[in-house]
């Protein structure tokens, strides 16, 4: 039986979306429909949290087992806050190899997906959308450089965000986090290179 653990924030628990319709229950379901013999996915993520946070929550919880895999998402609440990309690279550095750990050291084992772009949302109304965009490609240049060169995963669904963002019903009805609707475009394909790497 293969383990899962998925850390993020806001968009790996699937806030206001039902908890069996977020990107790594999703992923589960698609893997299990592909005669993958895998448990529920162990969450440790919360709305709002940055890198920091994190990796304060994992320290907490003590965590000391491991994982057939591992999937990282975090950094858009460090954009949100304007934090400086110097202290993303460094903490997400520290994810990554703590997600390498978690996956028994076997870095292939390690998906980072990209950053989503908020700043196609509704929510993001008024706001310089341009100026978002723009921080958040930097963040995932800087964690997409990070993650090949610890030989991990590196998923892009940020493209994604900006495509359907057009769309209502690829939102919430906070009108700034996915639906289930995008979380199924997410899981699709993380599912897809789970089965890959196998």
């Amino acid at each position: 039986m293969l383990t899962y653990l998925a850390l993020g924030d806001s968009y790996t628990i699937g806030e206001k979306v039902p908890f069996l319709e977020n990107f790594p229950n999703q992923t589960v379901a698609r893997l299990r429909q592909q005669k993958m013999k895998i448990s529920d996915p162990l969450i440790i993520a919360t709305t709002g949290w940055t890198t920091d946070e994190l990796q304060a929550a994992i320290r907490e919880k003590g965590l000391c087992e491991t994982f057939s895999l591992v999937s990282l998402l975090i950094g858009v609440n460090n954009q949100y806050r304007g934090r400086s990309l110097e202290n993303y690279e460094q903490e997400f550095t520290q994810l990554l190899i703590q997600s390498i750990h978690f996956a028994n050291g076997h870095s292939d084992k390690v998906f980072i997906l990209s950053i989503p772009d908020w700043g196609v949302t509704p929510f993001a109304e008024g706001k310089d959308r341009i100026q978002i965009a723009q921080e958040i490609d930097a963040y995932n240049t800087v964690a997409k450089k990070i993650t090949q060169a610890h030989k991990c995963h590196f998923l892009e669904i940020t493209n994604s965000t900006r495509i359907n963002g057009i769309h209502e019903d690829y939102w919430t009805e906070d009108q700034l986090h996915p639906s289930a609707k995008e979380y199924a475009i997410w899981a699709e394909r993380l599912a897809a290179m789970v089965l890959a790497a196998q």
